[in-house]
C-alpha cells in the first residue's frame, strides 16, 4: 500500500514543444544539418530527464519535442525552462517554436486506482502515433455536484477501457496555460483512435466540453531517426 501511495503522489512535468524549420535551415549543407541535429539533441537531453522527438503531420509543424521530468522540488520546473531556453538559443535562426503545451500529472479524482492504460513518460517504448490537445470544461461542469460528475466520468472511463490498446496521459495546467488540461494519447491505429473519439462524443459529459482543439498528431521514431528525416 505504501508503494501505491508513493506512486500516486509523485508528479511529473511534461512539456510538448512544436517546431518548424526556418529557411536558414534548408540553406545548410548536409554535413551542417547533421552537426546541428547532433548538437541540438545533446542540448535537449541535457535539459531534462527524458526527451523524445516525434514527426509532425501538420503543414506548419515539422516535429514535436516531448520533455518529461519527475518533480521533486518547486524549482525543478524553473530549472527545466532555463535549460530548455539555453538549448534553443543558439539555433533560433534555424528553428521556430510554433506552440507549446505543458502541465503536471496528479492522481485522478474520479478513479482511485492508477489506470493500466496510463502512459509512462519515461518509457523507452512508444506506440506509433501521438495525439495531443488542450482541453477545458465549462463553468457548469464545476458547479455540478461531485456525484453528478462522477457518474458521467464513470461512463467515460468505461468506454476508454474498451480500447485497451490506446494509452493516455492527462496533464493538469489550471492557471498555468490557457487550457485546464493537456490530453495525450498514444496509439498504433489511428482509425481505432478515431472510433474512440467518435464514441466519446455520445456521452453526457460531452455537453460540458468547452475546448478540445487544436489537435496535433505526430509519428514516433527514435530521436536520431526523427531528425534524419530532414537531412
Amino acid at each position: 500500500m505504501t508503494t501505491d501511495t508513493t506512486e500516486q503522489s509523485l508528479r511529473t512535468f511534461n512539456h510538448y514543444a512544436l517546431f518548424s524549420f526556418k529557411d536558414a535551415y534548408w540553406s545548410l549543407g548536409a554535413d551542417e544539418r547533421a552537426d546541428f541535429h547532433e548538437n541540438w539533441l545533446t542540448a535537449l537531453r541535457a535539459a531534462t530527464q527524458k526527451v523524445d522527438l516525434f514527426q509532425g503531420t501538420e503543414h506548419d509543424v515539422d516535429l514535436i519535442v516531448w520533455s518529461a521530468l519527475t518533480v521533486n522540488d518547486n524549482r525543478d520546473t524553473a530549472v527545466f525552462f532555463e535549460k530548455f531556453t539555453k538549448a534553443l538559443t543558439p539555433y533560433r535562426h534555424l528553428i521556430e517554436q510554433k506552440d507549446s503545451l505543458w502541465g503536471f500529472t496528479r492522481p485522478s479524482q474520479y478513479s482511485k486506482a492508477r489506470s493500466k492504460q496510463e502512459i509512462d513518460p519515461f518509457s523507452d517504448e512508444h506506440r506509433t502515433y501521438l495525439v495531443i490537445y488542450p482541453f477545458s470544461k465549462t463553468t457548469e461542469w464545476y458547479l455540478m455536484s461531485r456525484d453528478a460528475r462522477q457518474g458521467m466520468m464513470n461512463e467515460h472511463i468505461r468506454i476508454g477501457k474498451q480500447y485497451e490498446d490506446i494509452s493516455q496521459l492527462l496533464l493538469y495546467s489550471f492557471g498555468l496555460q490557457n487550457q485546464e488540461f493537456v490530453v495525450v494519447y498514444e496509439t498504433d491505429d489511428l482509425t481505432r483512435f478515431s472510433d474512440l473519439v467518435n464514441e466519446l462524443r455520445d456521452t453526457e459529459a460531452r455537453r460540458y466540453t468547452l475546448r478540445d482543439t487544436p489537435l496535433h498528431t505526430a509519428i514516433y521514431h527514435p530521436a536520431e531517426e526523427t531528425l534524419a528525416l530532414w537531412k
